[in-house]
């Protein structure tokens, strides 16, 4: 299907798919939201083992639901299917299948018994993808009318998403609020306008940046929309334990809060972190008595500065930091820490020559002025007057 059959409403809305505009692999229009790929795909199932009977479906953007897959009934990634809903059926797209799934249902702890599991249907042919398509398109419309109804209530609430379902008998408004919202009016505006069953449903700042997605600071996309469906709670302290600038605007991702990926290597720090001394411990020296300033994983080296000589930090290897706090329980003191300071080469910044302008990105705009023309006379052009006649 391609982009015909995005759950995003980004690629199958037009003749040409949305952000890369290559058919199937667009990420920035939402093609590969929460991809999957299938690692157990070419594995075989010994003889008279059956397959696991659910399936992965997902609908318009993250939205994904298991289901259960009929007797005689075969699913493949990609296929578009028609399931069982609350209300109607509604029409969603494959992403995982067989032992995958059964892995994906054991991590997010779904009991294969549950009675709330749903039913496929059937597979849809063109008379529903048509009907879908023609929903889907109405889903800009609506929004934008939901929100003027918001405005003109003056409710406390800010509406990000709709998402009509397969077969336009319910509508899902997806919005954030600070605050509880009495949204009973709001409802019955939307269901006499649109003629639908409305759905109201809360989600979080994370949840809201991971349906509509984007770019992050990093230039790649936002991990909440394409793969990360955890979301763990990120503090302050994984950027300190960092070495990183306590930053709002820097340390903030789309959604307004601490980027999740402050987490990603937090563990590899703190385990770094445990080889170097307490920061807290001052160093005594017959000098003066020095505290820790920073510190820098990588190279394994800590700054520390005398109380009178704060804006002069010296740096010094961590094992030579040990033995100096040995020292000291020990009723040691060091003449100086100068003697144990480090030498930290400083890198050159390349040196470029400016070749006949080549490297000024304003040569082009400055024109030369045009050369002034000179009027030379041609000789012969004027003939000389005659001399008059003296009377």
């Amino acid at each position: 299907m391609g982009c015909g059959s995005c759950g995003s409403g980004g690629c199958g809305s037009g003749s040409l798919p949305a952000g890369c505009k290559n058919n199937g692999a667009c990420g920035v229009g939402g093609c590969n939201k929460l991809d999957v790929f299938d690692w157990l795909a070419g594995m075989q199932l010994p003889s008279g083992i059956e397959g696991f009977p659910f399936a992965e479906v997902r609908f318009k953007n993250t939205r994904k639901e298991f289901f259960k897959i009929p007797q005689n009934f075969e699913v493949h990634v990609g296929d578009l299917l028609v399931v069982d809903s609350s209300y109607g059926y509604d029409v969603g797209q494959v992403t995982a299948s067989g032992e995958l799934v059964r892995i994906q249902m054991r991590t997010k702890g779904v009991d294969t018994n549950d009675k709330d599991i749903k039913n496929i249907l059937r597979k849809a042919n063109e008379q529903d993808i048509e009907k879908w398509k023609e929903f889907r398109s109405k889903e800009k419309e609506t929004l934008l009318n939901a929100r003027n109804l918001i405005t003109e209530l003056k409710l406390n609430m800010k509406l990000s998403d709709v998402e009509y379902q397969g077969d336009g008998s319910k509508g899902t408004f997806y919005y954030t609020a600070d605050d509880r919202v009495d949204f009973r009016e709001l409802i019955k505006h939307l269901a006499s306008t649109f003629k639908i069953r409305v759905e109201m449903k809360q989600i979080g700042a994370r949840q809201e940046a991971a349906r509509l997605g984007g770019i992050g600071s990093c230039g790649r996309e936002l991990c909440c929309s394409t793969w990360l469906t955890d979301f763990r709670t990120v503090s302050t302290s994984a950027a300190r334990y960092q070495q990183l600038a306590i930053n709002p605007v820097k340390l903030a991702g789309q959604c307004g809060k601490l980027k999740c990926c402050l987490n990603y290597e937090l563990d590899s720090y703190l385990d770094a972190i445990n080889d170097f001394p307490d920061s807290n411990i001052k160093l005594e020296t017959l000098a003066g008595n020095a505290v820790h300033q920073k510190t820098d994983v990588f190279k394994g080296i800590m700054w520390y500065a005398y109380f009178d000589k704060m804006n002069n930090p010296i740096p010094i290897e961590k094992d030579r930091v040990i033995k100096i706090i040995e020292q000291n329980k020990a009723g040691k003191k060091p003449q100086d820490l100068k003697a144990y300071a480090v030498e930290i080469a400083v890198e050159k910044e390349p040196d470029y020559e400016n070749v006949v302008g080549q490297d000024e990105l304003t040569r082009f705009d400055n024109k030369k002025p045009a050369p002034k023309k000179k009027n030379k006379k041609r000789k012969g052009f004027f003939k000389p007057r005659s001399k008059k006649p003296n009377a």
